[in-house]
C-alpha cells in the first residue's frame, strides 16, 4: 500500500518535517491563479497514483484553502484514492460554536461537515473549542483527532524558564497551562477576561503574588495580541521580573507582534503549527505519533 503526503510549496517546511518523522515521501502540489483570482491546482500524480493521501495544509488564511482542499479532495476520490486524510495543524472556523444573535451562521458546524464529507479523518492540534469537549462533535463522520502543543511548549519553557510562573490569560486557556503546569511541575493561574470586541477586552489578574516570578503567559493563539498584550502590563505593573509568550498558533495578525512587544513582552514562542518567525517547537513528532496508526 502506498502513502504520499502532499503539501503547497508555501508549507514545504512543515510538511517535510513531518514526511521525516513519518516516514513518508513529500510531494507538492502547483498552483496558479488566473487574472479572475480563480485557482488551478495540478497534483504529482504520475501514470500511478498512491492508495492514501496525507494531506498537509494548515488553515490559517482559510478562505482560499478550503477551496483547495475541496478541489483536491474530490479529484482525489475520483481517482479512486482509497482513503484521504488532512493533516490541518491550525483549523480555522472553530470558534463561531452557537449562533449569539438572530441570523448568526454556526460555522464550525458548517466547516466540519464540509471537511467530514472530504476526508477520512482529520488531525489537527488545539483546536478553538469553546462549548464542546471533542472535535468529533463538529467534525460528525471519519476520524478527528485534537492534539495539544502545551506539552511540547512545556518542554521549552522547562528550559528556557527558571521557576516559570504560568498564566492564562482567559478562562479558556485553563486546560493548556494546567497541562503544561502539571508536565513541568510548576504553579499556574488564570486571568479573567471581559472582550467587548475584536480588540477591546479588559483584563482581571488572578490572586496570586507575581512579585519577582518570571511569568509565561501560555494560550491556544495569538490573533490581535490585545488579549496578551494587556496581560503583560498588567503583570509588569503588578511586580513580575519578566513576561514571556507560548502559543501553539501565531497567528499574529496586523501589528499584533509589535503591539506584545511594545506591552513589555520579552520573548516569544509559538510551535511551527503556522509558519511564523517566532516558531521555536516543531508538532512533527506528535503530528507523525498519531499518523501512523491510520495509515
Amino acid at each position: 500500500m502506498s502513502v504520499m503526503l502532499l503539501a503547497s510549496a508555501d508549507e514545504q517546511v512543515g510538511a517535510r518535517r513531518l514526511a521525516d518523522a513519518a516516514g513518508l515521501p513529500l510531494s507538492l502540489y502547483q498552483q496558479h491563479r488566473f487574472p479572475d483570482q480563480e485557482l488551478k491546482l495540478t497534483l504529482p500524480f504520475s501514470a500511478t497514483v498512491p492508495t492514501q493521501l496525507v494531506l498537509y495544509r494548515s488553515l490559517n488564511d482559510p478562505n482560499e484553502k478550503l477551496i483547495e482542499l475541496l478541489l483536491i479532495a474530490r479529484h482525489a476520490r475520483a481517482l479512486s484514492i482509497n482513503k484521504i486524510w488532512l493533516v490541518a495543524p491550525y483549523l480555522a472556523y472553530m470558534r463561531q460554536d452557537i449562533a449569539f444573535n438572530p441570523g448568526e451562521i454556526v460555522s464550525q458546524k458548517i466547516i466540519g461537515r464540509f471537511l467530514a464529507e472530504l476526508f477520512d479523518g482529520v488531525l489537527t492540534v488545539d483546536p478553538h473549542l469553546h462549548r464542546i469537549n471533542h472535535l468529533s462533535e463538529a467534525i460528525v463522520s471519519g476520524v478527528a483527532i485534537a492534539l495539544s502543543g502545551a506539552p511540547r511548549l512545556a518542554e521549552l519553557i522547562a528550559r528556557e524558564c527558571q521557576q516559570p510562573l504560568l498564566i492564562g490569560p482567559d478562562a479558556e486557556s485553563e486546560q493548556w497551562v494546567a497541562l503544561a503546569g502539571a508536565q513541568i511541575g510548576c504553579d499556574y493561574a488564570v486571568c479573567t477576561k471581559v472582550r467587548s470586541g475584536d480588540k477591546q477586552v479588559h483584563i482581571q489578574l488572578p490572586d496570586v503574588s507575581v512579585g519577582g516570578k518570571n511569568v509565561v503567559l501560555m494560550d491556544d493563539v495569538a490573533s490581535s495580541g490585545h488579549t496578551l498584550a494587556e496581560a503583560a502590563k498588567l503583570l509588569l505593573g503588578a511586580g513580575a521580573a519578566s513576561v514571556d509568550v507560548a502559543v501553539t498558533h501565531a497567528l499574529f495578525a496586523g501589528d499584533a507582534l509589535a503591539l506584545i512587544k511594545h506591552a513589555g513582552v520579552n520573548r516569544i514562542w509559538s510551535t511551527d503549527c503556522i509558519a511564523h518567525p517566532s516558531n521555536a517547537i516543531s508538532m512533527a513528532p506528535v503530528l507523525a505519533k498519531a499518523l501512523k496508526p491510520l495509515l
